[in-house]
């Protein structure tokens, strides 16, 4: 299928690992135009190399001055859609947070986003069309065990998104989340290591534990989450706003999920 997204301009954060890149992938691939935002100059120059259609922003999505940069590298130029996307807070128990963790998970997770999007929706607007896609995580329909602060914030991301996205409707605008289970990435990695820690399990025992509970008993594949990420920028979505869809191989059990 040809999704009609070639020559187009796209903002995809966290694009130097995981889902992120995955997506910038598949973007690339179709011929689309990618500005990439990543911390890490050096992989975004590694990342840089592998495509002309790349153009990188080494820098905190958090911070005014990054989003500054943004604007500046856009200038005049119509952005198409935007994937909104960074790592989550710390794993945890509840009863092992502070108010600070707190603090700090806010504006990891909930507040540099609603700063993005007043930053760049007002031009989608004026140009009659968008697509913006939050990668958020399984627990927007389903809490994962030591995730609290995680499992917290991504519901207040689904609040925001789903309330703008029906302010907006009219606007050619469209917003939606997905949500991934467990998928073959970093941020994974380092929850299957800190419950290792805190059971005293092998993290081998730990990871097929994660696997086998998903209906397909295996840890998805970014690639395949991309495919459908790339289906929601392009214009096909164009009767689909203010959903959250899970890609977790059938992890959530509730029929809503």
């Amino acid at each position: 299928m040809e999704l009609l997204i070639k020559d187009k301009l796209f903002l995809v954060g966290g694009a130097t690992s995981g889902l992120g890149k995955a997506i910038v992938e598949v973007l690339i691939k179709e011929g689309a135009r990618v500005l990439a935002v990543a911390r890490t100059e050096v992989k975004l120059e590694a990342l840089k190399e592998r495509s002309t259609l790349i153009e990188t922003v080494a820098g905190d999505l958090s911070k005014k001055d990054t989003l500054t940069v943004i604007q500046k590298k856009i200038g005049d130029a119509q952005l198409t859609g935007m994937v909104i996307n960074s790592g989550g807070p710390p794993a945890m128990p509840v009863l092992q947070t502070t108010l600070e963790d707190w603090d700090k998970a806010y504006k990891n997770v909930v507040r540099w986003k609603i700063a993005l999007v007043q930053e760049l929706l007002p031009k989608m607007m004026d140009s009659g069309y968008g697509r913006i896609l939050f990668i958020e995580s399984v627990a927007t329909k389903q809490p994962v065990e030591n995730l609290v602060l995680s499992n917290a914030m991504r519901l207040a991301v689904t609040g925001y998104v789903k309330t703008l996205s029906q302010e907006i409707g009219g606007s050619g605008v469209t917003l939606n989340i997905l949500g991934p289970g467990y998928h073959a990435t970093q941020r994974m990695e380092s929850l299957f290591a800190k419950n290792s820690e805190l059971k005293g399990i092998p993290e081998e025992d730990i990871r097929k534990t994660f696997a086998d509970q998903t209906s397909v008993k295996a840890i998805g594949d970014p690639n395949d989450f991309a495919s459908l990420a790339l289906w929601l920028l392009s214009p096909y979505s164009r009767y689909v706003t203010g959903q959250t869809l899970t890609v977790d191989g059938g992890l959530v059990k509730g029929v809503m999920g």
